[in-house]
């Protein structure tokens, strides 16, 4: 588990500092994060990375990236790991939800085995949880499930995601129904109960993506 140095965790809660997002809250509950004040070229605090798959342990770290509109600081996976079946991801500590929404700035900067973004929820574990995938190469976002490390997809559209744009990804998850966003515009909405309960949220990646994140909001629903 990635270490929490006072201020830089303070920094990553831009909103409702250290509240965290309880299954079934009666009231909606925000938090945006972003990594303005994390160290450059290590692990953000705040945040647990993991493996899906196969190949070496990821390489989650905090970069400069002037581009992004909400500030220079930007989480990546670095590893630039071609191995196919990996899928890389950043969940956050503290905060689980069942029926939640999130988003993320994404910025595909590279990859030739793969450019691609996702947002997890419900996440149990490694091999358990759902992730809604933008992917640069094959023109498309699609929703998986995550089943004993096995992803399934369920649902998705065609969508141009263009490669060294800034750009957001969203989904909603309201009881069985799961629902994919690309810049504000909804592309799909699908049901499936493979996963019911509460469960982490966090960002995703595959294999040789070289993917730019910032601006990672989480809002607890009902």
């Amino acid at each position: 588990m990635v270490s929490n140095p006072p201020g830089a965790r303070r920094a990553l809660l831009v909103a409702a500092a250290g509240t965290a997002l309880a299954s079934g809250a009666r009231a909606q509950a925000r938090q945006s994060f972003d990594f303005e004040a994390a160290p450059v070229g290590l692990p953000p605090s705040g945040f647990t990375v993991g493996l899906t798959g196969r190949g070496p342990p990821p390489r989650w770290v905090v970069l400069e990236d002037p581009s992004s509109p909400a500030g220079p600081r930007v989480l990546a996976e670095t590893s630039r790991e071609r191995t196919n079946e990996r899928f890389p991801h950043a969940v956050l500590d503290g905060v689980t939800a069942q029926d939640v929404s999130v988003s993320v700035r994404f910025r595909p900067v590279d990859g030739r085995v793969d450019q691609a973004a996702g947002l997890v929820v419900r996440y149990r574990d490694a091999g358990n949880y759902y992730v809604a995938r933008a992917n640069v190469l094959e023109g498309n976002v699609r929703m998986y499930r995550v089943v004993a490390g096995r992803r399934i997809q369920f649902a998705g559209a065609d969508a141009q995601v263009p490669r060294d744009t800034w750009q957001v990804l969203g989904l909603r998850a309201a009881g069985d129904r799961l629902t994919v966003m690309l810049d504000g515009r909804e592309l799909f909405s699908a049901a499936d109960r493979t996963f019911a309960g509460a469960g982490q949220v966090g960002v995703w990646t595959k294999a040789d993506s070289l993917t730019h994140f910032d601006a990672f909001e989480v809002a607890a629903l009902r």
